[in-house]
């Protein structure tokens, strides 16, 4: 645990350390954890390709109309 106002003074060599040995710090503010430095691994970085990877279920015709009203068909 190391208090925010230590955190702060010391937040880029904290940093370096977490990146080297993988050691996690919580930062606490009048004794009471407010956030986590925990180091990143590889598989959790999120990635652009992919990520709606099995987000659509089902769609059989992708090239048919979608039924309803647009500003464009509206007359003026």
């Amino acid at each position: 645990m190391i208090a925010a106002a230590e955190f702060k003074a010391g937040c880029l060599q904290l940093m370096d350390r977490v990146r080297e040995t993988g050691v996690e710090y919580t930062i606490t503010k009048h004794g009471t954890p407010v956030a986590r430095l925990v180091p990143v691994s590889e598989s959790s970085r999120p990635t652009f390709f992919g990520a709606g990877k099995g987000s659509v279920l089902n769609f059989d015709r992708p090239f048919d109309p979608v039924d309803g009203t647009y500003d464009i068909d509206r007359e003026a």
